[in-house]
C-alpha cells in the first residue's frame, strides 16, 4: 500500500511539473531555413506560388501519395488555398495571404487537429544567376502546456522537412 501511495505522489508531481513547466514556456516558435538555387527568381517563384506545384517538391505530399488535396481560390499567389487530409501527415489548410512576385509569398497554415494557426513566408532574393530562398514559419502554441512543450522542439521536428523540401525545390527549379 505504501508503494502505491509513493507512486501516486510521484505521478502527481510529474504531472504538475509538466503542466506548470509548460505554462512557463513561451507559446511562440519559429522555424527558418535557407537554400541557394541555381535559377532566377522568375523560375523558382511559380513552384512556390502555385499550390499544385508543391507536389513536385513538398516532402509531405511525397510521404503520403494517398493524401487528398482540395484546391480553391486563386490559381496561385494571394488567395490560393489548398487543404489536405492525410492519415500519416495530418490534416491542414494553407492559404497564401500575400504575393509580391517574384520576391515574396506569405501564407497562413491551419491545423484543425491542434486548433493552431501559424504564419510564414518565402523570400526570394536574386544573387547573380541564382536565387537565395528563405522559408520561415512562426506560430503560437496557445495556452495548452503540452503544445508549448512541442513548441520547444518545433525547429527540430519541422526544420528537417523544410530542408528536404527546399532541396527538392532546388532540384525542380534547376531542371533545364
Amino acid at each position: 500500500m505504501k508503494v502505491v501511495k509513493v507512486l501516486l505522489i510521484l505521478v502527481a508531481l510529474l504531472a504538475a511539473l509538466v503542466v506548470v513547466g509548460g505554462l512557463m514556456l513561451s507559446p511562440k516558435f519559429a522555424v527558418t531555413r535557407t537554400i541557394t538555387i541555381a535559377a532566377a527568381p522568375d523560375k523558382v517563384y511559380p513552384l512556390i506560388a502555385d499550390p499544385r506545384a508543391w507536389k513536385q517538391w513538398s516532402v509531405w505530399t511525397q510521404r503520403d501519395p494517398a493524401m487528398t488535396i482540395d484546391y480553391s481560390g486563386a490559381a496561385s499567389g494571394a488567395g490560393a488555398v489548398w487543404a489536405w487530409k492525410s492519415k500519416s501527415q495530418g490534416d491542414g489548410r494553407m492559404t497564401f495571404t500575400a504575393a509580391e512576385p517574384p520576391a515574396r509569398l506569405g501564407y497562413e497554415l491551419f491545423f484543425p487537429d491542434f486548433g493552431t494557426t501559424s504564419t510564414g513566408e518565402f523570400r526570394l532574393q536574386a544573387q547573380g544567376g541564382s536565387t537565395q530562398v528563405t522559408w520561415s514559419m512562426n506560430g503560437d502554441m496557445g495556452r495548452n502546456p503540452i503544445y508549448r512543450w512541442m513548441g520547444l522542439f518545433m525547429d527540430k521536428m519541422v526544420g528537417p522537412d523544410f530542408d528536404s523540401g527546399l532541396a527538392q525545390l532546388k532540384t525542380a527549379a534547376e531542371k533545364p
